[in-house]
């Protein structure tokens, strides 16, 4: 504010050696020999530092111009020296990592399947390989990349991972576009360099997602069926079916064949790319019927807002409220896993076929052309039946509406 500064444009250009605040971070140092600059003091990520604003070709108004762009910049999150930095390395024509990070992004935008795989890779790009962003594309070394990686490394090893390979895919694209030297190694490659100098994967807690003991799993859903919510019924429809979360919330009315009982989820929204049928067992028809009973909409398991499917945390939070400790959602996958394989005597390519695992080699895949719906089916029924709560009196369907809080 004009009250708070202290120097006049006289007093700028006649002031003897020494250092003089103008205020709010501008200070003007002459030094012994009389020449004049200007500086801006601020605190950026816990530490002091000064940026220089010019020497005596710039006025006193100039100065305090620029001071207070430089501490809306500080306000806004970013350091007003990177922030010249990059400004003057965009002028040059000499890109950032950041910005080849977003135009990867753009370029790949139609490659992901949902909006949901472009997110995470936004997040990590964005977030976790924040340091990078401001560096130019081809000075991004082996010691700025395992700065980047090694906070996380240890403690989250998927993300850890997912972020190197990620850092790697940016570094090629910038190489194809001519921004570093063809003869430059990627630093951030893994095999004959950064797994020389970070542990390997097979050392760390891969972090598998924590399952509940199948033979737990019918008394779980005699508890869950006393919860009245979409996300309840949501959640046994995940685990009657086998089926991935994603796959759950966002199915369509479309996609359900309610004659031929079965459940087609097109390529578009698997993770393997390939379309997967999944057979009814009645139970699963039992709650589609539930929640079609004066149903509109596109979404089968509909959120609070119209034309919006429930979130994708719902069927977590209904874990967490039940007070189910030590479980995830897609953990029930591999409940089902176990008991085909330990309590059935079903072909393990069955099971893995329900799972929509990719089973086999390309050659094997190529003469198996069929998905065994119909073996499926069996297998579901008998899945359903195992799911089916002893207790005495446990609900079969809820008998009225159920309510869309998650």
């Amino acid at each position: 504010m004009a009250g708070k500064e202290k120097l006049t444009a006289r007093a700028a250009a006649t002031t003897k050696p020494g250092r003089y605040g103008d205020g709010r971070g501008l200070y003007l140092v002459v030094s012994r020999t009389g020449s004049r600059k200007w500086v801006f003091r601020f605190t950026f990520a816990g530490r002091v530092t000064e940026m220089g604003l010019g020497n005596a070709a710039v006025s006193l108004a100039q100065a305090r111009q620029k001071a207070a762009e430089a501490r809306k910049l500080v306000a806004a999150g970013r350091n007003p020296i990177e922030a010249r930095r990059e400004g003057e390395r965009i002028a040059a024509g000499k890109p950032t990592f950041g910005q080849c990070a977003d135009a990867l992004l753009a370029a790949k935008a139609s490659e992901w399947r949902n909006e949901k795989h472009r997110a995470q890779w936004a997040m990590t790009l964005g977030e976790y390989a924040k340091p990078l962003r401001a560096l130019p594309v081809d000075e991004v070394d082996t010691e700025a990349v395992l700065g980047v990686l090694q906070p996380v490394w240890q403690a989250r090893p998927e993300t850890a991972s997912r972020l190197r390979g990620r850092i790697e895919t940016v570094l090629d694209a910038a190489r194809a576009k001519g921004h570093i030297a063809r003869n430059e190694a990627n630093p951030a490659r893994w095999r004959g360099h950064l797994d020389k100098l970070l542990p390997k994967r097979q050392k760390l807690t891969r972090g598998h997602h924590a399952a509940m003991a199948f033979d737990g799993v019918p008394d779980f859903i005699g508890r869950l069926r006393e919860r009245e919510a979409v996300a309840a019924l949501a959640l046994e429809f995940a685990i009657l079916t086998a089926a991935r979360s994603g796959e759950v919330l966002g199915a369509r009315r479309a996609e359900f064949d309610l004659e031929g009982k079965v459940w087609v989820i097109p390529a578009a929204r698997m993770k393997a790319g390939c379309e997967h049928r999944v057979p009814l067992s009645s139970r699963a028809l039992a709650i589609l019927d539930v929640l079609a009973n004066g149903k509109v909409g596109e979404f089968i398991f509909a959120g609070q807002k119209a034309g919006k499917p429930l979130s994708g945390m719902a069927m977590e939070m209904v874990l967490r409220r039940m007070k189910v400790d030590g479980v995830t959602v897609h953990g029930f996958r591999s409940a089902f896993r176990d008991w085909c394989g330990e309590a059935t005597s079903f072909p393990r390519e069955l099971a893995e076929a329900a799972l929509a695992h990719v089973a086999g080699d390309a050659t094997e895949r190529a003469y198996r052309r069929g998905d065994a719906l119909e073996k499926r089916r069996r297998l579901m029924e008998a899945w359903a039946g195992f799911c089916e709560p002893k207790t005495a009196g446990s609900k079969v369907v809820p008998m009225t509406r159920p309510k869309a809080s998650q």
